[in-house]
């Protein structure tokens, strides 16, 4: 079923009811009812700079704010309305006077920001009714202040994480520069485990404390050593695996939170990739476990030794020395206790804490990713989450107001994103498992599950697009386009083996990344094909075994990603969707750019994309990013071509 809005004389037309009505016909013939929206809608905003002026505003500040509507609606007023202190106020807005050739009509209205985090909505009267416009879409009904678009007022962000082009890395695993710091065979044991060490892209051991204590020998010098490969591919900024001292090769286990690991070549080596970063414009964000520490940490080891010891208050014993609380009920990894108002002062708050003073020189990092961001200061009756996170941002960005602060959260983060905690999270919930699902099927599997269960096909085009904006209709604008996207990462298959090595979905994956509202990051090895069973495989140097057509792929993409206005500041909406495709666009001030995404097996057809509501003119011209195709805007369409399987790249002439 197609969800785009017919031609009529050369234009779209199509009431309000009309998208509702076809709303509901598209969910009586979808198995199970989800909220649905049809595209293209007949209005649209949202919090990019077209459309709310200025995009950084501060408190007290009067900010314009606008809406597009398609000329055919019979609207006779628009009104804009927000809950300043709790209660409701409506302001009337007025109609933009037309530009020549322009194919949309606009309002605009004012608002003063007197709140840090200010929502508001739009009621929109017609012919046929009034109907509420909020971030999750058109409604009939009067809607709940959840979806509501928000606004942050003198939030600072981090500017230059929107131009950013990450790229993770797990140091065991990417290369190693110095073998003279490489853990030995046996050289300690841990748990009744030695240590191993394993000859460079040996296959890893797939479960257990052998998987753990296993040392390929990767290093920071093997990453100074590669960052010309990285600056060729195209990447800004790194985040880096934990690094601190630790038993484990993934070293979430810290055991010293002042020292870098030596067999990744200690502070001194730190401080070197710091230098070699900053020589090629190059930031960088280290991995930090505030939520446990492991076993062996020294605060653990005297809190088991002595109920009395200062740092037993960091742990939670139920019954002192062997029952404790731990993540998970892993007992390898203690959960820190945040009650403890001295581990606030020791992670955070003193001027030597340890989130403080890794950002200064000479490590300067340029911020944190948080592991398990959403646990952190959570157990049963004590639910301290919100207060630690203020407590870590407002330390962080005392030391660094433009450090990014960066949470790890498989789940829904929209507490922790209102501009007051997090400056974004790793976004799984928000593109990562849809785009998976929406590719080859919905995987979940219970704890205790030998297998994980799979839905019987994959996820619709509507589910998807839904699945994307519910996460984007729960947080501000400034938020969403800060939020850390990805493929993969070292905790998830890699995206070739999630879509079944195929390449051709591989690389719409890539395409979907680079283009989504957020911050892009690739995961080492991706750009090369990397695939298998364990994301956690050495980096092969054997340019032989490489994919270097995908490599050349993402270096395009990467190319675009970083030159492009309408990806770094432009909004973002959806222009059509069909059972296995979708096309959306980015824009800015007169420039567009359009992504026509295709699963399957089957090309899809020629024909015209729908651009009016869009809000492009005719004349505009595009250029296709892969193939330099050249096509038109006219009477309100661009003459897409055939598309196979893969992802087209409209770019419009600037």
């Amino acid at each position: 079923m197609r969800f785009d809005l017919p031609p009529t004389g050369g234009r779209f037309s199509l009431s309000f009811r009309g998208v509702l009505e076809l709303a509901q016909t598209v969910r009586l013939v979808i198995a199970m009812t989800i909220s649905l929206v049809v595209y293209p809608l007949p209005v649209h905003h949202d919090g990019s700079t077209c459309y709310v002026i200025p995009a950084a505003p501060r408190l007290g500040d009067e900010v314009t704010l606008r809406l597009r509507l398609l000329p055919g609606l019979k609207v006779s007023r628009v009104m804009l309305c927000t809950h300043p202190d709790g209660e409701r106020l409506f302001t009337g807005m007025l109609p933009e006077d037309p530009r020549p050739g322009e194919p949309c009509r606009w309002w605009r209205g004012t608002l003063r920001l007197q709140m840090s985090n200010t929502a508001y909505r739009f009621l929109i009267f017609t012919d046929e009714g009034a109907y509420w416009y909020n971030a999750a879409g058109l409604h009939e009904h009067t809607p709940t202040d959840a979806a509501d678009f928000r606004i942050l007022a003198s939030y600072r962000a981090p500017e230059w994480v929107r131009q950013a082009v990450f790229y993770q890395i797990m140091p065991d695993r990417f290369a190693d520069g110095d073998p003279s710091n490489s853990v030995r065979e046996g050289e300690y044991e841990f748990l009744g485990v030695k240590s191993s060490q394993r000859k460079w892209g040996e296959t890893p051991t797939a479960h257990g404390m052998e998987a753990m204590l296993e040392f390929f020998g990767g290093d920071l010098p093997g990453i100074t050593q590669r960052l010309d490969y990285l600056d060729d591919l195209g990447v800004t900024a790194l985040y880096l695996n934990p690094i601190f001292s630790a038993y484990s090769n993934h070293r979430y286990d810290v055991t010293d939170y002042e020292n870098v690991d030596p067999h990744l070549g200690g502070n001194a080596a730190l401080a070197a990739l710091r230098s070699a970063l900053a020589e090629r414009g190059m930031r960088y964000i280290l991995d930090v476990v505030p939520n446990h520490c492991g076993v062996m940490h020294p605060w653990f080891q005297a809190a088991q030794a002595d109920a009395n010891a200062p740092t037993a208050e960091y742990f939670t014993f139920h019954q002192h020395p062997e029952e404790y609380e731990s993540w998970l009920g892993v007992k390898l990894l203690p959960k820190l206790n945040y009650r403890s108002q001295a581990l606030r002062q020791v992670m955070y708050a003193e001027p030597e804490a340890i989130f403080r003073r890794w950002l200064r020189p000479p490590y300067a990092a340029d911020g944190w990713r948080i592991d398990v961001a959403n646990m952190l200061a959570r157990h049963g009756f004590d639910q301290l989450g919100t207060e630690v996170g203020r407590g870590i941002r407002q330390a962080v960005k005392e030391e660094n107001p433009a450090a990014y602060l960066m949470g790890e959260n498989f789940f829904d983060a929209t507490p922790q994103l209102q501009g007051d905690t997090w400056d974004g999270v790793m976004n799984y919930a928000g593109f990562t498992q849809p785009t998976w699902y929406w590719l080859n099927r919905l995987t979940a599997r219970a704890r205790g599950d030998a297998a994980p269960t799979q839905a019987a096909k994959s996820l619709s085009t509507a589910a998807l697009l839904a699945s994307w904006q519910a996460t984007r209709a729960g947080i501000p604008w400034q938020i969403a386009c800060q939020q850390f996207n990805l493929l993969g990462s070292h905790d998830t298959p890699r995206i070739l083996t999630t879509v079944g090595d195929d390449t051709a979905l591989a690389r719409l994956a890539a395409a979907l990344l680079f283009t989504y509202p957020g911050v892009p990051c690739v995961y080492y090895g991706d750009e090369i094909g990397l695939s298998g069973s364990d994301p956690r495989a050495c980096m092969p140097w054997d340019e032989a075994r490489w994919d270097q057509p995908m490599r050349q792929y993402y270096q395009t993409l990467i190319g675009l990603r970083r030159a492009s206005r309408p990806l770094a500041q432009g909004g973002f909406q959806v222009l059509m969707a069909e059972e296995n495709t979708f096309a959306f666009q980015r824009d800015v001030e007169g420039e567009w750019l359009i992504v026509l995404a295709q699963r399957g097996t089957q090309a899809r057809p020629a024909g015209p994309l729908p651009v009016a509501p869009g809000g492009i003119p005719d004349g505009i011209v595009f250029t296709e990013l892969f193939s330099g195709s050249r096509r038109t805007v006219e009477n309100g369409c661009l003459a897409l071509p055939e598309a196979a399987p893969g992802a087209q790249i409209w770019c419009s002439h600037p």
